[in-house]
């Protein structure tokens, strides 16, 4: 791997000022960053020679830079290679923080965990040894990947045959442990004076004040070897966004924020340790994240958080975070008006504090607002810690300051075992330290193919405030707990409540609510 390199930023706009490593002009910088980028580029891309015209299937592998200026980790060597016999490429180690919540005291615990990235097509076989020794098991997570590795002593192999975030996880340590983020090869990458571009280089870049104003039409481009510490800001901007494989990193406010603007997309850059969320958007629409990673262990440390908002796709994304993952509100601060038509998918979620996914909460009491039409799909939850019971749930519809959900879909979630908390709670809710109001309620919820794996559950809560304001219309289609199929159907005594099997509690405000194998759910949707 080459060595990494400091470079200077391409000037945005007049309304930034960066702090660079060397005095260059616009076009130099640019024509530095540029040639930098393409050096590791075609340093670090190992592809067969292509025998047709169709090279772009040929198998290949990007490796990126971490500028010494950035923090390791010393507790995993890492080596990938394109399968079955491409020359082994040994990857730069970041150092992700996490934190952990001490039950007793409230205070935070921050431990130093391990990040590597690459890109590749093809297939690639991962080598990864435990430099601390002493190896006795070895996992691979998420578990549905089936990804079983071969260990040799402290090294394992494996194989991908196509994008994955994993986590090699050695001695059920789930803090010092390896994330590993193999992507797509991009599939275009800009030119560095492309007028339309932010553009990074390889190196460590800021700005004078730790913010990033975005304009219309422009793209922040962070090259896979660069870093940039400072907030990206989208505000009252359309048609804009950031790409590339770079990192945001320490950052004074959050990563990302995205205030009254439309048509913004967020790419497959990661987010370290922020003060702040990862990604915050405030009356915003037709926002796409896709591939994003981030990590953080500060308090508050959410990871995407969506204010009255619509219309807003968050795809292939990895959430590791001191705080909710993914939380989705109307009324905060500024920000007012309806949330509206959100989807994730394809993503996994590990929260060290709070919930994975988090809706309801903050609305506005005055003028109530609505949160409907909400999408969770194909989803894979690590982790779960929360010891308050007002903050728990893997999944959690918390309705308050009048707000009203409705229209929520569930689809293809696994949740693998987590350290403490509820798998599913669904709440109308006064939260005084929070809310102005109760919630109005919670309605037509479908839950399918939620499954849970792990040591038994604690109670899990559906509890409505009152008969104005209830739960109804919930239905879960093939809820497998351990292995068991929850079903109004299923064999039990009499006297049994379906909820006692999950465990699960409900009280009298939860109306209309089934529980339905597969062949039940589609011979109700034929009658």
């Amino acid at each position: 791997m080459p060595p990494s390199s400091q470079s200077s930023p391409s000037s945005p706009s007049p309304s930034s000022s960066f702090v660079s490593s060397a005095p260059l002009s616009r076009r130099t910088a640019l024509q530095a960053a540029g040639a930098t980028a393409l050096a590791v580029g075609l340093t670090n891309l190992t592809a067969t020679t292509a025998r047709a015209a169709g090279a772009e299937a040929a198998p290949a592998l990007v490796t990126y830079p971490r500028p010494s200026a950035m923090p390791t980790n010393t507790s995993f060597k890492v080596r990938v290679r394109t399968a079955p016999d491409g020359e082994w490429q040994t990857l730069d180690i970041w150092r992700p923080q996490l934190g952990e919540i001490n039950p007793t005291t409230g205070s935070s615990k921050i431990y130093n965990s391990s990040l590597a990235y690459f890109d590749f097509q093809g297939s690639v076989e991962i080598e990864v040894t435990y430099l601390k020794g002493g190896t006795t098991k070895a996992r691979v997570r998420p578990d549905s990947y089936g990804i079983k590795p071969e260990v040799l002593g402290d090294t394992l192999r494996f194989t991908l045959d196509g994008p994955r975030n994993v986590v090699v996880q050695i001695n059920d340590d789930i803090f010092d442990c390896l994330h590993l983020f193999a992507r797509a090869v991009e599939k275009k990458r800009p030119a560095a004076d492309d007028p339309d571009v932010i553009y990074y280089g390889p190196g460590v870049h800021t700005t004078a004040d730790g913010t990033l104003l975005v304009p219309s039409g422009k793209t922040v481009y962070l090259d896979g070897g660069a870093v940039l510490k400072a907030t990206v800001i989208f505000r009252d901007v359309e048609h804009a966004g950031i790409a590339g494989r770079g990192v945001l990193a320490g950052t004074a406010g959050g990563g990302a924020l995205v205030e009254n603007s439309r048509n913004i997309s967020i790419g497959a850059v990661t987010v370290l340790n922020p003060n702040g969320y990862a990604v915050q958007l405030g009356e915003a629409t037709g926002v796409t994240i896709k591939g994003l990673g981030s990590f953080s262990s500060k308090g508050w440390g959410d990871g995407i958080d969506v204010f009255c908002s619509s219309n807003v796709v968050i795809d292939g994304v990895f959430m590791r975070n001191s705080d909710d993952c993914v939380a989705i509100y109307t009324h905060r601060w500024e920000y007012y008006g309806d949330t509206t038509d959100i989807t994730v998918r394809n993503s996994t979620l590990w929260a060290d504090v709070a919930h994975p996914i988090n809706v309801g909460t903050h609305g506005n009491t005055d003028n109530p607002e609505v949160l409907k039409n909400l999408h969770f799909k194909n989803l894979d939850i690590l982790d779960h810690r929360e010891p308050q019971m007002g903050y728990q749930g893997c999944i959690a519809l918390n309705a308050g300051d009048s707000n009203l959900i409705k229209n929520v879909k569930i689809d293809g979630v696994r949740v693998e075992d987590f350290r403490w908390g509820q798998l599913i709670h669904m709440r109308i809710m006064y939260n005084t330290k929070y809310n102005t109001s109760v919630g109005r309620g919670i309605q037509n919820v479908y839950v399918k193919d939620l499954s849970y794996t792990g040591k038994p559950l604690a109670t899990c809560l559906l509890l409505g405030y009152d008969a104005k304001h209830a739960i109804k219309d919930v239905t879960f289609e093939n809820l497998v707990v351990n292995g068991t199929v929850i079903a109004d159907s299923m064999k039990k005594p009499t006297w049994y409540l379906t909820t006692d099997t999950i465990p699960m509690h409900t009280n009298e405000h939860v109306t209309n609510l089934r529980f339905l194998t597969t062949a039940e759910a589609e011979a109700a949707a034929t009658s």
